[in-house]
Protein backbone atom coordinates (compact mmCIF):
# COMPACT_ATOMS: atom_id res chain seq x y z
CA UNK A 1 0.00 0.00 0.00
CA UNK A 2 1.03 3.20 -0.95
CA UNK A 3 2.18 6.10 1.69
CA UNK A 4 -0.59 9.33 2.38
CA UNK A 5 0.67 12.21 -0.06
CA UNK A 6 1.23 13.81 3.91
CA UNK A 7 3.71 11.68 4.53
CA UNK A 8 5.17 11.53 1.41
CA UNK A 9 5.97 15.44 2.30
CA UNK A 10 7.06 14.56 5.36
CA UNK A 11 9.55 12.07 4.02
CA UNK A 12 10.72 14.19 1.07
CA UNK A 13 11.24 17.50 3.84
CA UNK A 14 12.74 15.14 6.39
CA UNK A 15 15.37 14.27 3.62
CA UNK A 16 15.92 17.47 2.89
CA UNK A 17 16.38 19.03 6.35
CA UNK A 18 19.24 15.81 7.18
CA UNK A 19 21.04 16.74 3.83
CA UNK A 20 21.57 20.37 4.81
CA UNK A 21 22.32 20.07 8.66
CA UNK A 22 24.56 17.34 7.30
CA UNK A 23 26.41 19.79 5.30
CA UNK A 24 26.17 22.38 7.94
CA UNK A 25 27.49 20.10 10.74
CA UNK A 26 30.18 18.63 7.85
CA UNK A 27 31.66 22.12 7.21
CA UNK A 28 32.68 23.32 10.59
CA UNK A 29 33.32 19.50 11.68
CA UNK A 30 35.47 19.79 8.92
CA UNK A 31 37.56 22.63 9.80
CA UNK A 32 37.79 21.88 13.21
CA UNK A 33 39.27 18.69 12.72
CA UNK A 34 41.50 19.87 9.85
CA UNK A 35 42.97 22.33 12.46
CA UNK A 36 43.45 19.91 14.96
CA UNK A 37 45.46 17.61 12.33
CA UNK A 38 47.08 20.50 11.38
CA UNK A 39 48.49 22.22 15.10
CA UNK A 40 46.07 25.27 13.59
CA UNK A 41 43.24 27.20 15.32
CA UNK A 42 39.77 25.54 14.01
CA UNK A 43 36.78 27.97 13.45
CA UNK A 44 36.15 29.56 16.96
CA UNK A 45 34.17 32.54 16.98
CA UNK A 46 31.13 32.78 15.55
CA UNK A 47 28.83 31.06 18.19
CA UNK A 48 29.82 28.59 21.22
CA UNK A 49 33.42 27.73 20.49
CA UNK A 50 32.81 28.44 16.59
CA UNK A 51 29.56 25.89 16.12
CA UNK A 52 28.12 28.13 13.80
CA UNK A 53 30.61 29.50 11.46
CA UNK A 54 28.69 27.64 8.73
CA UNK A 55 25.64 29.57 9.03
CA UNK A 56 27.37 32.33 8.98
CA UNK A 57 29.44 31.58 6.18
CA UNK A 58 26.14 30.77 4.73
CA UNK A 59 24.11 34.18 5.66
CA UNK A 60 27.66 35.68 3.77
CA UNK A 61 27.09 34.40 0.49
CA UNK A 62 23.73 35.17 0.36
CA UNK A 63 24.32 38.67 1.16
CA UNK A 64 27.32 39.07 -1.11
CA UNK A 65 26.63 40.32 -4.37
CA UNK A 66 25.94 38.74 -7.40
CA UNK A 67 28.64 39.39 -10.13
CA UNK A 68 28.12 38.09 -13.65
CA UNK A 69 30.72 38.89 -16.01
CA UNK A 70 31.39 39.93 -19.69
CA UNK A 71 30.95 37.48 -21.91
CA UNK A 72 29.06 34.53 -20.30
CA UNK A 73 26.25 32.51 -22.05
CA UNK A 74 23.88 33.63 -18.74
CA UNK A 75 21.23 30.81 -19.60
CA UNK A 76 23.78 27.85 -18.76
CA UNK A 77 25.62 29.99 -16.38
CA UNK A 78 22.85 30.62 -13.96
CA UNK A 79 21.30 26.50 -14.73
CA UNK A 80 24.79 25.42 -14.27
CA UNK A 81 24.91 25.65 -10.53
CA UNK A 82 21.45 24.05 -10.72
CA UNK A 83 22.13 21.20 -12.67
CA UNK A 84 24.69 20.05 -9.99
CA UNK A 85 22.53 20.93 -6.57
CA UNK A 86 19.17 18.77 -7.74
CA UNK A 87 20.47 15.74 -8.82
CA UNK A 88 22.76 15.69 -5.81
CA UNK A 89 19.91 15.89 -3.70
CA UNK A 90 17.28 13.54 -5.77
CA UNK A 91 19.64 10.90 -5.56
CA UNK A 92 19.24 10.50 -1.96
CA UNK A 93 15.46 9.85 -2.34
CA UNK A 94 16.49 5.74 -2.45
CA UNK A 95 18.70 5.14 0.05
CA UNK A 96 16.86 3.07 2.56
CA UNK A 97 17.70 5.05 6.34
CA UNK A 98 15.91 2.54 8.25
CA UNK A 99 13.23 -0.68 8.59
CA UNK A 100 9.11 0.02 8.74
CA UNK A 101 8.37 2.45 11.25
CA UNK A 102 5.30 3.38 12.82
CA UNK A 103 3.95 7.29 11.65
CA UNK A 104 1.21 7.87 13.36
CA UNK A 105 -0.50 5.04 12.82
CA UNK A 106 1.07 4.35 9.79
CA UNK A 107 3.50 1.70 8.67
CA UNK A 108 5.95 2.94 6.22
CA UNK A 109 9.63 2.34 5.21
CA UNK A 110 11.97 5.07 6.22
CA UNK A 111 13.00 5.40 2.42
CA UNK A 112 11.23 7.87 -0.13
CA UNK A 113 11.60 5.71 -3.21
CA UNK A 114 12.11 1.90 -3.47
CA UNK A 115 13.44 1.64 -7.23
CA UNK A 116 14.08 -1.81 -8.64
CA UNK A 117 17.38 -0.47 -10.19
CA UNK A 118 18.05 2.49 -7.42
CA UNK A 119 21.64 2.15 -7.81
CA UNK A 120 21.75 2.62 -11.08
CA UNK A 121 19.33 5.92 -10.58
CA UNK A 122 22.15 7.06 -8.16
CA UNK A 123 24.62 6.11 -10.45
CA UNK A 124 22.82 8.19 -13.10
CA UNK A 125 22.30 11.12 -10.98
CA UNK A 126 25.71 11.67 -9.79
CA UNK A 127 26.41 11.54 -13.87
CA UNK A 128 24.36 14.29 -14.54
CA UNK A 129 25.02 16.25 -11.59
CA UNK A 130 28.41 16.55 -13.30
CA UNK A 131 27.49 17.97 -16.33
CA UNK A 132 26.28 21.31 -14.03
CA UNK A 133 30.51 21.38 -13.56
CA UNK A 134 31.11 20.96 -16.93
CA UNK A 135 28.93 23.49 -18.68
CA UNK A 136 29.56 25.98 -15.31
CA UNK A 137 33.35 25.83 -16.82
CA UNK A 138 32.36 26.38 -20.55
CA UNK A 139 29.61 29.16 -20.42
CA UNK A 140 31.82 30.77 -18.15
CA UNK A 141 33.67 32.38 -21.43
CA UNK A 142 37.16 32.52 -19.01
CA UNK A 143 40.34 29.63 -19.89
CA UNK A 144 40.76 28.47 -16.62
CA UNK A 145 37.16 27.37 -15.94
CA UNK A 146 37.20 25.75 -19.67
CA UNK A 147 40.47 23.74 -18.12
CA UNK A 148 38.36 22.39 -15.12
CA UNK A 149 35.06 21.53 -16.89
CA UNK A 150 37.51 19.53 -19.59
CA UNK A 151 39.55 17.94 -16.66
CA UNK A 152 35.97 16.92 -14.82
CA UNK A 153 34.93 15.30 -18.16
CA UNK A 154 38.00 13.23 -17.74
CA UNK A 155 37.65 12.04 -14.29
CA UNK A 156 34.20 11.66 -14.57
CA UNK A 157 34.66 8.96 -17.57
CA UNK A 158 37.40 7.13 -15.82
CA UNK A 159 36.54 6.48 -12.36
CA UNK A 160 32.59 6.17 -12.88
CA UNK A 161 34.20 3.05 -14.78
CA UNK A 162 35.43 1.49 -11.87
CA UNK A 163 32.75 2.41 -9.84
CA UNK A 164 30.12 0.86 -12.19
CA UNK A 165 32.54 -2.45 -12.26
CA UNK A 166 32.79 -2.21 -8.04
CA UNK A 167 29.25 -2.01 -8.13
CA UNK A 168 28.78 -5.18 -10.42
CA UNK A 169 30.18 -7.74 -7.43
CA UNK A 170 27.57 -6.21 -5.06
CA UNK A 171 24.85 -7.03 -7.98
CA UNK A 172 26.33 -10.34 -8.20
CA UNK A 173 25.68 -11.43 -4.39
CA UNK A 174 22.82 -9.57 -3.76
CA UNK A 175 20.64 -10.66 -6.44
CA UNK A 176 18.96 -7.47 -7.37
CA UNK A 177 19.71 -3.77 -7.81
CA UNK A 178 17.20 -2.59 -5.52
CA UNK A 179 19.00 -0.82 -2.42
CA UNK A 180 16.26 -2.34 0.14
CA UNK A 181 17.59 -5.91 -1.09
CA UNK A 182 21.09 -5.47 -0.94
CA UNK A 183 20.93 -4.25 3.10
CA UNK A 184 18.46 -7.20 3.20
CA UNK A 185 21.49 -9.46 1.42
CA UNK A 186 23.53 -8.22 4.41
CA UNK A 187 21.64 -9.35 7.53
CA UNK A 188 24.51 -11.78 8.74
CA UNK A 189 27.76 -10.96 6.70
CA UNK A 190 28.77 -7.08 5.08
CA UNK A 191 29.54 -7.09 1.45
CA UNK A 192 32.64 -5.31 2.76
CA UNK A 193 34.36 -8.21 4.16
CA UNK A 194 33.07 -10.54 1.27
CA UNK A 195 33.83 -8.51 -1.01
CA UNK A 196 36.81 -5.83 0.25
CA UNK A 197 38.93 -5.59 -3.27
CA UNK A 198 35.35 -4.06 -4.69
CA UNK A 199 34.74 -1.49 -1.64
CA UNK A 200 38.72 -0.21 -1.76
CA UNK A 201 37.78 0.24 -5.49
CA UNK A 202 34.51 2.12 -4.66
CA UNK A 203 36.08 3.90 -1.54
CA UNK A 204 38.81 5.80 -3.79
CA UNK A 205 36.38 6.28 -7.01
CA UNK A 206 34.10 7.90 -4.51
CA UNK A 207 36.40 10.25 -3.70
CA UNK A 208 37.90 10.14 -7.69
CA UNK A 209 33.79 11.67 -8.19
CA UNK A 210 33.00 13.92 -5.42
CA UNK A 211 35.97 16.35 -6.95
CA UNK A 212 37.46 15.57 -3.23
CA UNK A 213 41.53 16.42 -2.24
CA UNK A 214 43.51 14.48 -3.14
CA UNK A 215 41.54 14.31 -6.12
CA UNK A 216 40.45 17.84 -6.54
CA UNK A 217 41.81 18.56 -9.76
CA UNK A 218 38.90 20.38 -11.54
CA UNK A 219 39.12 23.05 -9.09
CA UNK A 220 43.43 22.81 -8.63
CA UNK A 221 43.89 26.35 -7.05
CA UNK A 222 47.55 26.14 -7.53
CA UNK A 223 47.26 26.00 -11.70
CA UNK A 224 43.51 27.16 -12.22
CA UNK A 225 42.90 29.46 -9.66
CA UNK A 226 39.47 28.27 -8.59
CA UNK A 227 38.43 25.53 -11.46
CA UNK A 228 35.09 25.89 -13.20
CA UNK A 229 33.54 27.96 -10.28
CA UNK A 230 35.98 30.81 -10.29
CA UNK A 231 33.55 33.32 -12.12
CA UNK A 232 30.88 32.52 -9.81
CA UNK A 233 30.03 34.31 -6.48
CA UNK A 234 27.47 34.72 -4.10
CA UNK A 235 24.60 32.32 -4.12
CA UNK A 236 25.76 30.35 -7.17
CA UNK A 237 29.00 29.23 -5.33
CA UNK A 238 27.11 28.77 -2.36
CA UNK A 239 25.24 26.58 -4.60
CA UNK A 240 28.28 24.39 -6.11
CA UNK A 241 29.58 24.14 -2.44
CA UNK A 242 26.23 22.55 -1.03
CA UNK A 243 26.14 20.25 -4.05
CA UNK A 244 29.69 19.30 -3.27
CA UNK A 245 29.30 18.09 0.69
CA UNK A 246 25.84 16.80 -0.91
CA UNK A 247 27.60 14.80 -3.08
CA UNK A 248 30.43 13.38 -0.24
CA UNK A 249 26.84 12.61 1.77
CA UNK A 250 25.05 10.17 -1.01
CA UNK A 251 27.69 8.68 -2.07
CA UNK A 252 29.29 7.86 1.90
CA UNK A 253 25.36 7.18 2.35
CA UNK A 254 26.25 4.52 -0.69
CA UNK A 255 28.97 2.92 0.59
CA UNK A 256 26.80 2.10 3.92
CA UNK A 257 24.86 0.31 1.77
CA UNK A 258 26.70 -1.25 -0.01
CA UNK A 259 28.90 -2.61 1.79
CA UNK A 260 28.58 -2.00 5.42
CA UNK A 261 25.03 -3.34 6.03
CA UNK A 262 23.40 -0.19 5.34
CA UNK A 263 20.86 0.56 8.93
CA UNK A 264 21.84 -2.99 10.45
CA UNK A 265 23.81 -2.20 13.77
CA UNK A 266 27.36 -3.13 14.21
CA UNK A 267 28.62 -5.96 15.99
CA UNK A 268 28.21 -6.17 19.31
CA UNK A 269 25.11 -3.49 19.16
CA UNK A 270 23.79 -5.97 16.62
CA UNK A 271 23.30 -8.82 19.65
CA UNK A 272 20.84 -6.84 21.29
CA UNK A 273 17.14 -7.93 20.20
CA UNK A 274 15.52 -4.40 19.69
CA UNK A 275 18.70 -3.30 17.31
CA UNK A 276 17.67 -3.37 14.11
CA UNK A 277 13.82 -2.55 15.23
CA UNK A 278 11.95 0.85 15.83
CA UNK A 279 14.00 4.12 14.87
CA UNK A 280 17.36 2.95 16.21
CA UNK A 281 18.80 1.72 12.97
CA UNK A 282 18.42 5.44 11.71
CA UNK A 283 20.92 6.16 14.14
CA UNK A 284 23.27 3.42 13.26
CA UNK A 285 22.76 4.47 9.85
CA UNK A 286 23.57 8.28 10.37
CA UNK A 287 27.08 7.01 12.52
CA UNK A 288 28.13 5.11 9.44
CA UNK A 289 27.80 8.10 7.56
CA UNK A 290 29.82 10.13 9.36
CA UNK A 291 32.19 7.66 9.61
CA UNK A 292 32.79 8.14 6.05
CA UNK A 293 32.75 11.61 5.35
CA UNK A 294 35.20 11.71 8.68
CA UNK A 295 37.23 9.41 5.63
CA UNK A 296 36.87 12.70 3.54
CA UNK A 297 38.24 15.22 5.86
CA UNK A 298 41.04 12.95 6.89
CA UNK A 299 42.34 12.28 3.64
CA UNK A 300 41.92 16.33 2.73
CA UNK A 301 44.20 16.89 5.88
CA UNK A 302 46.81 14.28 5.18
CA UNK A 303 47.56 13.58 1.36
CA UNK A 304 48.74 16.37 -1.28
CA UNK A 305 46.86 16.78 -4.60
CA UNK A 306 48.07 13.97 -7.05
CA UNK A 307 49.28 14.91 -10.62
CA UNK A 308 47.11 14.93 -13.60
CA UNK A 309 49.06 12.21 -14.80
CA UNK A 310 49.10 10.13 -11.65
CA UNK A 311 45.65 10.18 -11.32
CA UNK A 312 44.82 9.47 -14.82
CA UNK A 313 46.99 6.12 -14.09
CA UNK A 314 45.30 5.02 -10.92
CA UNK A 315 42.13 5.26 -12.21
CA UNK A 316 42.99 3.26 -15.82
CA UNK A 317 45.93 1.23 -14.82
CA UNK A 318 44.60 0.45 -11.67
CA UNK A 319 41.55 0.68 -10.10
CA UNK A 320 39.82 -0.65 -13.52
CA UNK A 321 41.99 -3.90 -14.21
CA UNK A 322 41.16 -4.85 -10.55
CA UNK A 323 37.27 -4.46 -10.21
CA UNK A 324 37.35 -6.42 -13.31
CA UNK A 325 39.19 -9.14 -12.27
CA UNK A 326 37.10 -9.26 -9.08
CA UNK A 327 34.33 -9.26 -10.94
CA UNK A 328 35.27 -12.55 -12.76
CA UNK A 329 36.39 -14.30 -9.20
CA UNK A 330 33.07 -12.87 -7.43
CA UNK A 331 31.06 -14.59 -10.35
CA UNK A 332 32.87 -18.07 -9.98
CA UNK A 333 32.23 -17.96 -5.87
CA UNK A 334 28.70 -17.08 -6.25
CA UNK A 335 28.53 -19.90 -8.54
CA UNK A 336 30.47 -22.21 -6.21
CA UNK A 337 28.06 -21.23 -3.68
CA UNK A 338 24.63 -21.40 -5.89
CA UNK A 339 26.31 -25.38 -6.56
CA UNK A 340 25.88 -26.28 -3.08
CA UNK A 341 29.73 -26.10 -2.10
CA UNK A 342 30.39 -25.48 1.89
CA UNK A 343 32.59 -22.90 3.67
CA UNK A 344 32.25 -20.26 0.59
CA UNK A 345 31.94 -17.54 2.71
CA UNK A 346 35.29 -18.36 4.60
CA UNK A 347 37.18 -18.80 1.20
CA UNK A 348 35.16 -15.52 -0.36
CA UNK A 349 36.71 -13.41 2.56
CA UNK A 350 40.42 -15.06 2.90
CA UNK A 351 40.49 -14.70 -1.21
CA UNK A 352 39.45 -11.08 -0.50
CA UNK A 353 42.32 -10.07 2.15
CA UNK A 354 44.78 -11.56 0.30
CA UNK A 355 43.92 -10.09 -3.10
CA UNK A 356 43.47 -6.44 -0.80
CA UNK A 357 46.78 -7.09 0.51
CA UNK A 358 48.71 -7.72 -2.62
CA UNK A 359 47.00 -4.90 -4.44
CA UNK A 360 48.01 -2.58 -1.81
CA UNK A 361 52.01 -3.29 -1.88
CA UNK A 362 51.45 -2.88 -5.58
CA UNK A 363 50.35 0.50 -5.14
CA UNK A 364 53.23 0.68 -2.03
CA UNK A 365 56.06 0.06 -4.75
CA UNK A 366 54.67 1.85 -7.73
CA UNK A 367 54.42 5.38 -5.35
CA UNK A 368 57.13 5.24 -3.08
CA UNK A 369 59.85 3.76 -5.54
CA UNK A 370 62.97 5.44 -5.14
CA UNK A 371 65.37 6.39 -8.01
CA UNK A 372 68.52 4.03 -7.90
CA UNK A 373 69.79 5.39 -10.81
CA UNK A 374 73.34 6.57 -10.45
CA UNK A 375 73.90 10.04 -10.12
CA UNK A 376 75.78 11.77 -12.83
CA UNK A 377 79.52 12.88 -12.22
CA UNK A 378 80.10 16.15 -10.93
CA UNK A 379 81.31 18.56 -13.71
CA UNK A 380 85.12 19.44 -13.54
CA UNK A 381 85.89 22.67 -10.99
CA UNK A 382 86.41 26.05 -12.86
CA UNK A 383 89.54 26.93 -13.36
CA UNK A 384 90.52 31.05 -13.74
CA UNK A 385 92.94 32.23 -15.41
CA UNK A 386 94.46 35.50 -14.44
CA UNK A 387 92.89 38.44 -16.92
CA UNK A 388 89.81 35.69 -17.89
CA UNK A 389 86.11 35.55 -17.09
CA UNK A 390 85.12 32.27 -15.46
CA UNK A 391 82.99 30.79 -17.48
CA UNK A 392 81.57 27.65 -16.46
CA UNK A 393 81.68 24.29 -18.21
CA UNK A 394 78.54 23.53 -20.76
CA UNK A 395 76.42 20.78 -19.50
CA UNK A 396 76.11 19.47 -23.50
CA UNK A 397 79.88 18.87 -23.39
CA UNK A 398 79.24 16.29 -20.86
CA UNK A 399 77.13 14.27 -22.66
CA UNK A 400 78.44 10.77 -24.16
CA UNK A 401 76.72 11.44 -27.70
CA UNK A 402 78.03 15.19 -28.06
CA UNK A 403 81.56 13.36 -27.44
CA UNK A 404 80.83 11.54 -30.38
CA UNK A 405 80.10 13.88 -32.13
CA UNK A 406 82.96 15.65 -31.80
CA UNK A 407 85.43 13.18 -31.89
CA UNK A 408 83.80 12.73 -35.16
Amino acid sequence: MSDPWWLMLAKVLGIFGFLVLTVLFAIVIERKVLGRMQMRPGPNRVGPKGWLQSLADGIKLALKEDITPVGVDRAIYVLAPIISTVPAITAFAVIPLGPEVSVFGHRTALQLADLPIAVLFILAMSSIGVYGIILAGWSSGSAYPLLGGIRSTAQVISYEVAMGLSFASVFLYAGTMSTSGIVAAQDGVWFAFLLLPSFMVYLTAMVGETNRAPFDLPEAEGELVGGFHTEYSSLKFALFFLAEYINVTTVSALAVTLFFGGWHAPFPINLWAGANQGWWPLLWFTAKVWGFIFIYIWLRATLPRLRYDQFMALGWKILIPVALTWVLLAAVMRSLRNDGYPHWEVVLITLSTLTTLAVLAALHRRFSAVNTQRAAPAPPPVVEKPGSFPTPPLPQRTSPRVKEDVNG
